[in-house]
């Protein structure tokens, strides 16, 4: 595929989520019966940041993954990137702990940007996250090295993200809710009748856990581990920079 191409899907992507923005929070926890709130906790857990560092949320969404960063991390700071603003915009009205004040101002910098070229200088970053966004980049290569850029040496990149869909998996069940039941909810709720098909259609084409972790390897990351959730529905993938990054 050609770089034009490329930027081409990103802005359909961009302008896709721009659209469902207002429903997504609704149709994750919907769709996942609450457990993507569970996936986000657990995917946060292994970032470990040192204290007070700064750690970037890729694909950053509604901010989900933002504030569970900082009520795990309570002194670290965040930085939301997002190449939909719109989804941004949605997050930042967000409670912290059931608080009054919303994220906004609350140690979240949020920012739209593209993975591919964060605007961000090198050894920046005390870890990154990406949850169920890395699909959306393309080619992942170049947002893999843009985070290995970015993180300190010994930093991790934790990324949450469906796991195959061309694996059977509940004797069948679970495929034949991403193909059909999915697009189905997702069209009705949300009336955008392309978002949903969308991602059926990317789960169905991600590499597996070992692929994805292959890639990652290949992108020079180290100590590269991954975790399946919910008999493999979703896997949080874990990678290093090495402490002397090749």
């Amino acid at each position: 595929m050609s770089e034009p191409r490329h930027e081409d899907h990103g802005r359909k992507v961009a302008a896709m989520f721009g659209r469902i923005a207002g429903w997504y929070d609704f149709l994750n926890h919907f769709l996942s019966l609450g457990q993507d709130c569970y996936w986000r906790y657990r995917l946060v857990r292994l970032v470990r940041p040192e204290k007070d560092g700064m750690v970037l949320d890729l694909a950053a969404g509604t901010l989900d993954v933002s504030v569970e960063l900082l009520r795990q991390y309570p002194g670290c700071r965040v930085l939301a990137m997002d190449f939909a603003y719109p989804m941004l915009h949605c997050g930042k009205g967000k409670k912290l702990d059931g608080k009054h004040e919303n994220v906004r101002g609350r140690r979240i910098s949020t920012a739209q940007a593209d993975g591919k070229a964060l605007p961000l200088p090198d050894d920046c970053l005390d870890g990154a996250t990406i949850a169920f966004g890395i699909r959306n980049i393309l080619p992942r290569s170049e947002a893999y090295s843009e985070i290995m850029r970015t993180l300190k040496p010994g930093a991790r990149f934790c990324i949450l993200e469906f796991g195959s869909g061309k694996k059977k998996i509940w004797k069948g069940v679970y495929n034949f809710y991403l193909n059909r039941v999915l697009p189905l909810i997702g069209r009705i709720v949300s009336g955008d009748s392309g978002a949903y098909s969308y991602l059926a259609d990317t789960i169905k084409a991600f590499p597996d856990e070992r692929s994805l972790g292959e890639e990652l390897r290949e992108a020079g990351f180290g100590r590269v581990m991954f975790i399946p959730l919910l008999s493999g529905i979703v896997y949080i993938h874990v990678a290093e920079k090495p402490e002397q990054a090749s």
